[in-house]
């Protein structure tokens, strides 16, 4: 029960909910959403991503899939792409044509996501949310179990001023922070040496200063830019430009898997 006192209802089929949230945009929060559900599909798991960013739904994008979905009765089956479930208002509303919609219609819409799609059996299902804390935050908490939230930030205090808001709108309704994560954390000179570009650590000690889990640093990458770009997502290297990613998905699906209320065991790939 959330502290509205309505009680939630479960996903059929769906053992773990993770939100992906942010205080502010241009954190890469997408970024971090699409490499962690294609890690922990490409690490054996069954995985759904749902693109709740309704204002600005680049999942189509980034995960290279432009296709319409349909329905089969009275069920919207989800697309697929590098062995993810998707499902995006950037599938029904594509091109530059902008939502202009206020709470309600924002209400329906992640309801629709959550309950009309048939997302069948996952492990994990991964909400990318919109930046902020506003409707869309608010109508996922207050009507869907989440397993767990990841804060995603970067070194600058900008960003970790918003990212701090972002933690206690999730600890006011009571849903678990299974950590922050720092995007953009450095980038990498010709000589291997650390550039801190938007500083240095300011993630890690904002969590260790709130109590959440620091969940690592994921480097400010050009590959990664393209990847997205391109639909190929970093992730898909696995050993390569997704290692920080797949180190990323292993410390959120460990985290959940050693809850003793976050569902059944999952057994972590090599």
């Amino acid at each position: 029960m959330n502290p509205s006192g309505v009680t939630l209802q479960p996903i059929e089929g769906v053992s773990h909910i993770i939100a992906v949230g942010s205080g502010k945009g241009g954190v890469g929060k997408t970024t971090v959403s699409v490499n962690l559900a294609v890690s922990l599909a490409a690490q054996g798991h069954k995985v759904g991503l749902m693109d709740a960013d309704v204002y600005g739904p680049n999942v189509p994008l980034m995960m290279g899939i432009r296709d319409n979905p349909h329905a089969m009765g009275e069920r919207i089956q989800p697309l697929q792409n590098h062995g993810v479930k998707l499902m995006s208002m950037g599938f029904l509303s594509p091109g530059d044509k902008p939502l202009v919609w206020r709470g309600p219609m924002l209400h329906s819409v992640m309801q629709q996501f959550i309950r009309g799609v048939d997302w069948g059996v996952l492990d994990f299902l991964v909400i990318d949310l919109p930046p902020g804390t506003g409707d869309v935050q608010l109508s996922l908490v207050q009507t869907t179990p989440l397993s767990g939230a990841v804060i995603v930030t970067t070194p600058s205090e900008v960003s970790l001023e918003d990212a701090r808001k972002a933690v206690k709108m999730f600890e006011q309704v009571r849903v678990r922070l299974l950590g922050m994560v720092e995007n953009m954390s450095y980038m990498l000179g010709p000589g291997g040496e650390h550039i801190d570009v938007f500083g240095q650590g300011g993630g890690r000690r904002t969590a260790e200063a709130m109590g959440i889990p620091f969940l690592g640093e994921l480097p400010l990458d050009p590959q990664v830019r393209i990847g997205g770009d391109s639909g190929r997502p970093a992730a898909l290297d696995p050993m390569g430009k997704g290692a920080a990613f797949h180190e990323l998905a292993r410390g959120v699906a460990g985290a959940l898997a050693a809850s003793a209320n976050s569902g059944p065991k999952i057994t972590l790939a090599d």
